[in-house]
């Protein structure tokens, strides 16, 4: 874990030059801006310091600076309601507070009532159980963790069920299985003591399940050969699919065997040959699956899909329905196949989306290169990575220059340039140049197991519409059994046509299995997640995308998610009878050895230009005031209005044109003009928070800048509603009163003193380069650091959750009909499978429709 100044050190991302988050303040002081880590004196004007890097400032309990502080330590009088001093992965709750929450990061003050909660905060996002029972984050000496792989998993409702039952064993604090990954999850005091019997359940449910621990690749005794990538990933023939396909097949040919017999019987009902052929393509399609519902029976699973699947099927041979009996069983087990494999190819689809992990590496030794596993490498090793190959592991260039393709990994299209020192990141594709890099993390720390984890965890965080149908499973088939026991005897009693109402309630046992409902809803919300992290959107759980479908308004903090975070010249103003040129390169001159960003971005705007700058002869710096310094042409001051009128400079008829960090030079006493420093709005901003506004979502922004730099964004950006002047405390309490009066809201920030805010949020988004407390407390994170991905997250969201709601709408709607028509007479056992097997297969395309939508749209972009 990360350490409060580790952590700010990496959302700044420099080491020499450091963004100046926290400032120390007096009661004087009211510049109004954003000021990033000078210091002050008591007579503070806003010039600037440019000798020190301070990046913790202190507040007195009068502070009312109004800035946006990253990292400051509070007096004890301090009330804004978190602790800056430590790693915010919980809070302390006051005396008062009731809540039976969980926070990761937020700070409540001592009358909290928990208004500010999340709604689906109500369920833990890492098990699912309410946060009442959760017992998932004890000390890991009393409640490991543990993930097994559930081999040969293929039914959605078998699942549920298993997870129940694992869930009901004493021994279990919680279990959850996500069908998508075949992943469960047990916490246990020793959850590997238990693999025998959760084996037995999984294998009383589903026969050929076979629970594995998830075991992490071993690393080869011996150097990888080195082979075609296409032959390694090549898998062989799976035999039981193979058979599984002869046996469908075997049984078509006698079904029409059956059908030509009937037919040219010469007008005999029941040709004895038809009747053998019939019985032999039964037991072939269906022997398997009635074995299966024997060995059930004594378990307790008689409202399985093999179950009722043989009771409908034995049900139509015993009122000679041979034919029918024959073709639902092969319609049935057609269902099965092309179910199965729809359900394969999208898991595989998704999944290899994620998982960008190598199996091998190209290991650099001497002159020679070695193919070695990926899980052998360590760091400091010197891999190369050839043209079209992706980056296997996060590292430095030490070598070669290239561009990289890191849309795999942010979403963004746009290749960048990386030489020698550059970082880059697993996952991303080196387009041109050879390189060689030197390994700074391993396999499982790096960029690609990171996203897999990511989005394995958020596939196993299921949001409500799954667990309401999870519940409503269980309660659907039985209700559908007994209306097809009622509809069997009741008016058979009444009418005495036993023939056609027990059919009709054959049909009923065949429409009762709920396959489709609980397969349909997680895999539309795993395609969605599968989705966002082709854009470089990570969603922490199905959860979150249920939620932001909901939000109606966007708050955003402004430094580092509008604004690039980064002092920029924005004006270059000379007073009559001084060119442009001159007054930069004046001022330039003066802030040559300075590390401070305003002084920074001078020097940078001065170079930029291919200005010639002057080393100074002499150089003072003022605290808080600004700098002198000796130059050929004279003494120059560059500072702000504090220094121009401590050495008698006139400013009385000074009026910058436009709003910033104001610096003043003057040459030999006379003012010779200003510059206007100010953060810079990221070119994307305002298309974004545009799109939004087309999406019906209005968009405001919480700042602790002062109103004039806020109005200026605002009118940039075109942002609705503005605050400035806050507090992370009055930015949580602002959002309270904005959801009470909009609605759901989603928060986007990338500080530390976001991260109560982000908790306190309805969805809690993160910028991918912000601070790790606020990457913590998110339930999204944009890895693209781009606002674009807000409206994306949005459009996904509905997306999948559309999708899962068209499927549950879609699958009931079929069933009921079925369920109608066979009552009138004119639906068969036919339909009644189509409303099993085809609907589930309908269902998945339209899931995974969502994936593919937006992977054409990164193609596109």
């Amino acid at each position: 874990m990360k350490t409060h100044n580790e952590a700010k050190q990496n959302h700044t991302g420099s080491v020499k030059h450091h963004e100046h988050h926290g400032h120390s303040h007096s009661e004087e002081c009211g510049c109004g801006h954003e000021h990033h880590g000078h210091s002050h004196s008591d007579e503070c004007g806003c010039g600037h310091n440019h000798g020190h890097d301070h990046h913790d400032h202190s507040h007195s309990d009068e502070c009312g600076c109004g800035h946006e502080h990253h990292g400051h330590s509070h007096s004890e009088e301090c009330g804004c309601g978190h602790d800056h001093g430590h790693d915010h992965h919980e809070h302390s709750h006051g005396d008062a507070c009731g809540c039976i929450h969980d926070h990761h990061v937020a700070g409540h003050p001592a009358d909290c009532d928990c208004e500010l909660c999340h709604p689906h905060e109500e369920y833990c996002d890492v098990c699912g159980e309410s946060l009442a029972n959760c017992t998932c984050r004890m000390p890991d000496a009393v409640n490991k963790k543990r993930v097994y792989i559930l081999e040969n998993l293929g039914c959605a409702n078998c699942a549920a069920k298993m997870e129940a039952k694992i869930k009901s064993l004493p021994q279990v604090d919680y279990a959850t299985i996500t069908y998508s990954t075949r992943q469960l999850r047990v916490s246990a005091p020793d959850p590997d003591a238990l693999l025998p019997v959760i084996q037995e359940i999984c294998a009383g449910i589903e026969s050929e399940v076979a629970v594995r621990p998830r075991q992490k690749k071993i690393p080869s005794a011996e150097p990888v050969a080195a082979v075609d990538p296409a032959v390694r990933k090549k898998k062989k023939p799976f035999p039981k699919e193979r058979l599984e396909l002869l046996s469908i097949l075997l049984g078509a040919v006698l079904f029409v065997a059956a059908e030509v017999i009937h037919e040219t019987s010469g007008g005999e009902t029941m040709p004895p040959a038809m009747i053998a052929v019939c019985l032999a393509a039964y037991v072939i399609l269906g022997g398997n699956i009635i074995l299966t519902a024997l060995k059930n029976i004594p378990k307790g699973q008689i409202f399985d899909e093999n179950f009722l699947m043989t009771i409908a099927t034995a049900g139509a041979l015993a009122i000679e329905n041979y034919v029918e009996a024959v073709g639902v069983i092969l319609f049935y087990r057609v269902g099965q196949y092309f179910e199965r494999r729809a359900v394969e190819n999208s898991r595989k689809a998704i999944m290899e989306t994620v998982d960008m992990r190598p199996d091998v590496v190209n290991l650099v030794v001497g002159s020679d290169v070695k193919v070695i596993d990926a899980q052998s490498a360590v760091v400091g090793d010197i891999l190369l990575v050839r043209p079209g190959d992706r980056i296997p592991l996060d590292g430095v260039v030490v070598e070669g220059e290239s561009r990289i393709d890191t849309s795999p990994v942010t979403g963004e299209p746009v290749p960048v340039a990386a030489g020698y020192g550059d970082e880059v990141t697993s996952g991303c594709v080196n387009t041109s140049g050879v390189l060689k890099i030197r390994v700074e993390k391993l396999l499982e720390e790096s960029m690609v197991t990171k996203i897999l984890d990511s989005v394995e965890n958020a596939a196993a965080s299921k949001p409500q519409m799954e667990r309401f149908i999870t519940r409503f499973a269980r309660v659907y088939t039985p209700i559908v059994v007994a209306i097809a026991l009622i509809t069997a005897i009741v008016p058979s009693l009444v009418s005495g046509n036993w023939e056609y109402w027990i059919y009709t309630a054959l049909t009923f046992l065949v429409v009762s299995c709920p396959c489709a409902l609980v397969l349909s809803v997680p895999l539309a919300f795993f395609s969605g997640i599968g989705a966002g992290s082709k854009l470089g959107i990570l969603f922490k759980g199905g959860n979150s995308l249920e939620a932001i479908k909901n939000v109606t308004t966007v708050v955003m903090d402004k430094t580092g998610t509008i604004t690039k975070g980064t002092f920029e010249v924005q004006d270059v103003a000379p007073e009559e009878g001084v060119s442009a040129d001159e007054l930069l390169a004046y001022s330039a001159a003066c802030e040559l050895n300075s590390t401070h960003p305003i002084g920074s971005s001078i020097v940078s705007c001065a170079k930029s230009k291919n200005l010639r700058l002057e080393r100074p002869g002499k150089v003072e710096e003022i605290a808080g005031k600004g700098v002198r310094a000796q130059l050929a042409v004279g003494e120059v001051l560059c500072g702000n209005r504090k220094l121009m009128a401590q050495f008698g400079v006139p400013t009385a008829n000074f009026r910058p044109k436009r709003f910033g960090t104001e610096v003043l030079t003057a040459l030999n006493g006379k003012l010779i003009g200003h510059l206007i420093i100010a953060d810079t709005i990221k070119e994307e901003s305002p298309a974004a928070i545009a799109a939004l506004h087309r999406m019906g979502i209005k968009t405001a922004m919480l700042t602790g800048d002062g109103e004039e730099s806020a109005k200026a964004v605002e009118a940039a950006a075109g942002v609705e509603e503005v605050h400035a002047r806050m507090l992370p405390q009055d930015k949580l309490n602002e959002l309270g009163r904005i959801r009470n009066r909009n609605g759901a809201v989603m928060f986007v920030g990338d500080g530390i003193n976001d991260a109560p805010v982000l908790a306190g949020a309805d969805v809690g988004a993160a910028m991918g380069s912000g601070a790790d407390a606020a990457i913590e407390a998110a339930d999204v994170v944009f890895m693209n650091s781009s606002l674009t991905s807000v409206a994306d997250s949005v459009e996904i969201a509905r997306a999948a959750t559309k999708a899962a709601l068209q499927n549950v709408v879609f699958a009931l709607i079929v069933k009921v009909m079925v369920m109608v028509l066979g009552l009138m007479g004119w639906a068969s056992m036919w339909f009644a499978v189509f409303a099993d097997s085809g609907v589930a297969v309908l269902c998945v395309i339209n899931s995974i429709r969502v994936l593919y939508r937006f992977g054409r749209r990164k193609k596109r972009s």
